[in-house]
């Protein structure tokens, strides 16, 4: 068996698995579907901030505060994006088992994030 054909082997079991069990409700499916697109525009929101922290920042705060809110907001729309996609494919899988539905982790986190950077903001518009 050569390279190209081991690759198409491994693409076949993976969407076999990913398709094993028993097909749900569409309406479960393509809301799992709207979960997720509404999950990756938040990681879009959150990278965009970064970058607007980033390039626009400079006059309101300090350097190193700048670069540190960027860099949350960059990781946190990162690590959102990656999260969502796994939550996706687990709620799938789920869902085609019969199994109880993942929990949404992220959520908190988010949250937690978000008051993060207002509070940092806040301290340094005061000072």
């Amino acid at each position: 068996m050569n390279r190209s054909e081991t690759g198409t082997v491994r693409t076949r079991a993976l969407w076999t698995w990913l398709r094993s069990g028993v097909d749900p409700d569409p309406r479960f499916t393509l809301a799992n579907e709207r979960t997720f697109l509404a999950w990756m525009r938040t990681s879009t929101a959150f990278i965009a901030s970064g970058l607007g922290v980033e390039a626009f920042g400079g006059d309101v705060l300090a350097s190193s505060v700048r670069i540190a809110l960027a860099a949350l907001l960059l990781l946190t729309g990162a690590v959102t994006a990656t999260v969502a996609f796994v939550h996706w494919i687990r709620a799938e899988r789920a869902l085609r088992l019969g199994r109880s539905l993942p929990m949404p982790w992220m959520a908190p986190v988010v949250g937690v994030v978000l008051v993060v950077c207002a509070l940092v903001l806040i301290v340094e518009i005061v000072q």
